[in-house]
């Protein structure tokens, strides 16, 4: 029944629909935190929207070396965003493509022993980094919500109500519907924000009329890519996380299409997503994840059909290779992209919340890993100066707050939870000889 092209294009529609706002609402915002022109903005949507699709097809194409196999759908990793504007405020754009290029390839390095590693980051641990990584991102939200930093009209009563009506709207679209419609509420939210904004005078088309029909991806559009120790080890970790994420979405889909994933299956996923990464980073585009939003779908509509996620990975490529399509998400006002982010920020930090809820609240220790590291993480964040005259080799570890969390998070990880302590040790001798 899904093979029949009409119901296999509709599916793949939905597919796109559901995925859409989440992919492009990345660009806009780095773009935007970065001061990026019109045209600047417009290439960083399309080129976004056009290896999201690539990035897919990588994924589900399976083959000896990379590729899970699964129908999934690959986007710009939200883990990303802060770490990107970060390195891009501080070490300008070039460095953001230096870091997600070696974080890239430091994923299809790790692919085969990621299980190793995997020991390293316990929900405790990414628990923590999302967490920080959405608390660090809602300034941002905020910012945009007021109608953009620097803005004339910064806070107006009109920028206001726009933000809030809405995230309003999005939160009545949970509410009361359920299913596809639900799943693209932020995408509707989006749409019909933009459409009230354009009654107050905010909505400019002109960057659609000035975009061209075609465009072919270049290479290094911003210029060669720059390396940055402390931005690399950002991206890395970012990436590592965000391999974690994956993880769970393949055993996700794996369930749902019945079938047991292997070692091997994961590796050959890694692996794709450290392709799909590297070609970002090649194009100046952005880092891939697996995306869940589109794993409810292939749970709600039932088809776990390949074809229907080959459909979809056509459907992106063909819409980044028209700038007009991407230059219609650049006329989305600040304020009304500032609303819907603090819905999808938000779920960011409950993400990280639903990551914790594994982890045993009994134990005082891990309450301290959790309070030192989101503590040290958000700290960092909003006194950055407070390490600045430590040597240059240590500020890589301190210059970032999203770096000295996660670091904070694994060190004490191990420390309490890796490192036989004698306390652990007597409880559980006590425990053996009650059971005996």
């Amino acid at each position: 029944m899904s093979n029949h092209p009409l119901k296999t294009a509709s599916l793949g529609i939905q597919h796109v629909l559901a995925m859409y706002a989440g992919a492009v609402i990345v660009p806009l915002i780095v773009g935007g935190a970065l001061g990026l022109s019109v045209e600047q903005l417009t290439y960083l949507v399309s080129i976004d929207i056009f290896m999201c699709g690539i990035a897919t097809i990588l994924q589900v194409w399976t083959n000896r070396f990379f590729g899970i196999g699964l129908p999934v759908v690959l986007g710009c990793t939200f883990t990303a965003v802060g770490p990107m504007i970060e390195i891009g405020g501080k070490y300008g754009i070039t460095s953001i493509y230096g870091s997600i290029l070696v974080s890239g390839l430091v994923v299809m390095l790790i692919g085969k022993s990621f299980g190793k590693l995997a020991r390293f980051f316990p929900p405790i641990v990414t628990g923590s980094v999302v967490l920080i990584i959405g608390i660090t991102l809602i300034p941002v939200a905020m910012n945009n919500l007021g109608g953009g930093q620097g803005a004339k009209d910064f806070g107006s009563i009109e920028n206001v109500v726009l933000g809030f009506g809405t995230l309003l709207l999005i939160i009545i679209m949970y509410k009361f519907f359920t299913g596809f419609i639900r799943s693209i509420s932020i995408l509707i939210g989006l749409l019909v924000g933009t459409v009230a904004a354009s009654f107050f005078g905010k909505v400019d088309f002109s960057p659609v009329i000035d975009a061209s029909i075609f465009h072919m991806p270049h290479l290094f559009y911003f210029g060669m890519p720059t390396f940055n120790i402390s931005a690399i080890l950002t991206m890395v970790l970012v990436a590592i996380v965000s391999l974690v994420e994956s993880t769970g979405v393949y055993y996700a889909l794996g369930d749902i299409t019945n079938r047991k994933i292997s070692q091997a299956d994961l590796t050959k996923g890694y692996r794709a997503e450290g392709l799909a990464i590297v070609l970002g980073g090649l194009f100046n585009a952005f880092p891939y994840t697996a995306f869940s939003q589109n794993v409810g779908l292939v749970q709600l509509s039932g088809v776990k059909s390949k074809n229907v996620i080959y459909t979809v990975g056509a459907m992106l490529v063909v819409i980044g290779l028209v700038p007009k399509i991407g230059a219609l998400t650049t006329v989305i006002p600040s304020s009304v992209l500032g609303g819907a982010m603090i819905a999808m920020f938000g779920m960011v930090i409950a993400a990280g919340i639903k990551m914790l809820s594994q982890v045993d609240f009994a134990r005082q220790e891990n309450l301290l890993v959790i309070a030192c590291s989101v503590g040290m993480g958000l700290g960092v964040t909003v006194v950055p100066d407070v390490f600045l005259k430590l040597p240059e080799s240590l500020q890589i570890l301190t210059s970032n707050g999203i770096v000295a969390g996660s670091i904070s998070a694994i060190f004490l990880n191990i420390l309490f939870n890796m490192i036989p302590s004698k306390r652990r040790i007597n409880h559980s001798v006590i425990l053996e000889k009650k059971v005996s």
